[in-house]
């Protein structure tokens, strides 16, 4: 067995082709052999009984059956052998008698003239004495002159030595056709089986390339309809997702080692802030109590610093674990418009509004629309650490290019709510978003989707937090909120109006620990963590999330989820009419 396995596949396919050509060969030629004699001996058989019938062509010519001499069976023609029995069987005389014995039939005893008579045309097989040779013989009883008897039995014999030669004549053809026919089957075969696995020998080279480390090496493609160019389409498609994954991995890994740095940086600067007021604090360098507060804001800002990045790595694991999700009916226009307030209180120079219009196919308008705004005269508060996540965008080419670009067209249509309570809102149509819209109230926007309620929150809290950081604090925020009946899904839009993402970036940014900045600073980039926490809740979610450009600058984040649509018709069938309601002065 272990020498069979270690046999090449070309040899054991052509061995295996010429031991079935072989076999086919011989079964062949022993069939044929075993059919052909047996109709060869039929015919002689038949025409030896032709003889007992009429047996003058087989004596000389012009013999008188009736009157049969000596003469007449000894000068027969020698192509038949004639011989004449007595009544007991012996022989008389033959028209061999003239020729050695060991060329005639042996006639055995017991053809007396009795048991002749009741033979009718029955041939007998005779054989020749000391040889292979057998004859086909025939029995008839006559009368002779020349006998002692007045009855006496002819014996009529054909050679079947011819049929003999024909065989052995035969089997030679047969055999050296055969011979011909396995040789040139192999060497076809042989030949065949080469030019078949030739791309195995491709892919084998191919192997021991990437084994060498060339992973970009491929199997040249093959014929798709073989075997072979199955195998060599197979194999080149996983070769691809191999050198796709080891191509991700290294990526992975870069990034790993970049957010490392990015990571300890971080967190170093913290630590370092902590410990050095720790110890300044047991030196005994704080001698007034107002130092003693100043130093604790300090530490406590630094471990809120620590305490962000901490909770972002672990609000990625714990998507990565792919946990379902508690998910329940979400509207998505109390959560913008809560993340509207938060975003003025943060800065209340900052204009923020909420737009929710009703978008279907075929819609050229908005149905309706509700506007969350803080006045611009509110006193601006400090600044606040913004939510990790925001995108850094500081190259050199952006820093020169960053100017504030104020749209008051945009915003000149929209009263501002001054002095407004967090829980009162105006809900009249946008002129923004519709000038022809009329006051009259709607059928409010179900938008409405299945998730999970702090996690969109989150969400909409890191997509503001990245607007916020990177615009300036007087540049206006829209939410836009807008509902596909079409195909079933609600989308919210983060819309900025300051410098923009530029388009070779958009889709790198959502990656995990990704900073178009690597220079680690604080003032232009976080740990590259919260838009990929972005992509891995929507992901959660079954929606997208993508970035666009803002019409006359900004950016604009997209996020679209599937709608709660049984949640929506029951909220269709049983919502009453809102009344409406009166702006604030």
């Amino acid at each position: 067995m272990r020498r069979w396995e270690s046999i090449s596949l070309r040899t054991k396919i052509t061995g295996v082709t010429v031991l079935i050509l072989t076999f086919g060969i011989l079964i062949v030629g022993t069939g044929t052999m075993m059919i052909l004699r047996p109709q060869l001996e039929a015919g002689v058989d038949k025409s030896v009984q032709a003889f007992a019938i009429d047996p003058t062509p087989a004596l000389r010519p012009g013999t008188n059956l009736n009157n049969l001499t000596r003469d007449d069976v000894i000068n027969a023609p020698r192509n038949n052998y004639v011989a004449v029995l007595d009544g007991k069987g012996d022989l008389v005389y033959n028209n061999y008698f003239y020729a050695q014995e060991a060329s005639v039939p042996l006639i055995a005893p017991g053809f007396t003239t009795e048991y002749v008579q009741n033979l009718g045309t029955q041939t007998f097989r005779l054989q020749q004495e000391n040889s292979s040779v057998e004859w086909s013989a025939i029995f008839k009883p006559i009368a002779t002159r020349d006998s002692s008897e007045s009855q006496a039995t002819l014996v009529i014999a054909k050679s079947l030595a011819d049929i003999d030669e024909t065989m052995v004549h035969y089997i030679s053809i047969f055999s050296g056709f055969g011979i011909t026919v396995v040789i040139l089957g192999a060497v076809l075969t042989r030949i065949l089986v080469t030019s078949a696995f030739e791309p195995l020998h491709q892919v084998e080279a191919t192997a021991d390339a990437i084994a060498a480390g060339d992973f970009n090496q491929r199997v040249p493609s093959s014929e798709e309809n073989t075997e072979v160019g199955r195998l060599v389409r197979a194999l080149n498609t996983m070769l691809r997702h191999i050198d796709s994954a080891l191509n991700d991995r290294a990526k992975t890994i870069n990034q790993m080692r970049r957010f490392v740095g990015d990571a300890s940086h971080e967190l170093r600067t913290p630590l370092v802030s902590v410990r050095g007021y720790a110890e300044l604090y047991r030196m005994g360098a704080f001698q007034k109590p107002e130092d003693v507060t100043q130093a604790m804001d300090r530490i406590e800002k630094e471990a809120i610093r620590m305490g962000t990045l901490v909770e972002d790595l672990l609000a990625l694991a714990r998507l990565d674990e792919t946990k379902p999700l508690e998910k329940l009916p979400v509207d998505l226009v109390p959560l913008a418009k809560d993340a509207a307030l938060d975003a003025m209180a943060q800065q209340p120079a900052r204009e923020v509004r909420v737009l929710v219009s009703d978008t279907v196919v075929g819609d050229a308008e908005p149905s309706s629309g509700n506007t969350l705004t803080r006045s611009a005269e509110t006193e601006k508060s400090g600044t606040t650490q913004p939510s990790t996540g925001s995108i850094a965008f500081a190259t050199a080419t952006i820093a020169r290019l960053r100017q504030m670009r104020m749209r008051k067209s945009s915003l000149a249509d929209t009263q501002p709510l001054s002095k407004v309570p967090q829980n009162q809102t105006d809900n009249t149509a946008s002129e923004h978003a519709n000038p022809a819209a009329k006051t009259t109230p709607t059928q409010p926007v179900q938008a409405v989707i299945r998730g999970d309620e702090n996690k969109i929150r989150q969400v909409m809290t890191n997509l503001i937090g990245n607007a916020i950081r990177f615009t300036d604090d007087n540049s206006p925020l829209e939410i836009v909120i807008s509902v596909n009946q079409v195909e079933k899904t609600a989308t919210f839009e983060i819309v900025d109006h300051g410098e923009g993402i530029p388009e070779q970036i958009r889709e790198k940014i959502f990656q995990r620990f990704w900073r178009a900045d690597t220079s680690r600073t604080r003032e232009t980039g976080g740990s590259g963590l919260g838009l990929a926490i972005v992509s891995s809740i929507v992901a959660a979610h079954n929606g997208t999330v993508s970035a666009h450009e803002t019409p006359g600058g900004g950016a604009t984040f997209r996020v679209t989820l599937p709608l709660d649509t049984e949640t929506v018709q029951q909220s269709g069938e049983k919502t009453p009419e809102k009344p409406q309601l009166k702006s604030t002065p």
